[in-house]
């Protein structure tokens, strides 16, 4: 969506802060023994009690309140009896709708004790995010933010994973336009003033290419590598972003 008005912009900070409130919940109860099932109503019960609804559950018919994904899972993970364990990489994915907006923000935990890989693929998909927010500004392209993403995660020596992108979003869960996490030179379109984008670099320690899995939700690596995704929803301004999802 593109911002109208103060009244759109107050909309998407109460989705948002919805998100950020939840997120941040959940993650302190990331552990292991706990399972992706017990996460999830957690993170329903949470919903309910701030008003909003989980628009994945809501718009797509999601088996779940968020997606929650585990190592080689890169997105869209179905909650469910998988305990987790030490060592595991968590992706949690949440989508909330609150009076007709939405705002999207995704998280990766590791789970102690981390293996180094784990803790610096979750540390390079924080930076690329930071990296994009640097060329996130009125006139620029799409191709900038994905370029700045690729640079950071290729400087770290992982790979992104061409098939998973951001987008747009604030009155469904997907709206244009695309946003890749690479540098698509092809996309000709401009970040516009009022734009709201989710940016969310999706990145890998392997080689980059996915699979989706039995359950019909669930994207994996091929290569059963590790995967780490970490994302807030933003408005696009001639300067500085306004990131929503943002406690």
């Amino acid at each position: 969506m593109s911002i109208e008005s103060q009244r759109d912009i107050d909309g998407l900070r109460r989705a948002g802060r919805v998100v950020a409130v939840v997120l941040r919940a959940l993650e302190r109860c990331v552990r292991a023994g706990t399972t992706t099932g017990e996460l999830d109503r957690l993170g329903g019960e949470l919903l309910a009690c701030h008003g909003a609804r989980s628009a994945p559950a809501v718009s797509c018919n999601f088996p779940g309140s968020l997606c929650i994904s585990v190592n080689d899972e890169a997105v869209h993970g179905v909650p469910g009896a998988r305990r987790i364990r030490a060592g595991d990489l968590v992706k949690l994915d949440l989508v909330a709708e609150l009076d007709g907006y939405f705002a999207d923000a995704a998280v990766s935990v590791v789970v102690p004790p981390a293996l180094p890989i784990a803790r610096r693929l979750v540390k390079t998909a924080r930076r690329a995010f930071a990296r994009a927010l640097g060329v996130i500004q009125a006139g620029r392209r799409v191709a900038d933010v994905g370029a700045a993403i690729e640079r950071e995660v290729r400087r770290a020596g992982f790979a992104i994973i061409p098939a998973l992108a951001g987008h747009g979003v604030g009155r469904a869960i997907h709206e244009p336009p695309c946003v890749p996490n690479f540098a698509d030179r092809s996309d000709p379109t401009v970040l516009t003033d009022g734009l709201v984008l989710a940016v969310e670099p999706i990145i890998t320690a392997g080689g980059g290419q996915v699979a989706e899995a039995g359950d019909g939700w669930t994207v994996k690596t091929t290569d059963g590598a590790l995967a780490a995704h970490y994302e807030h929803t933003l408005i696009v301004t001639r300067t500085q972003p306004i990131i929503v999802t943002a406690v």
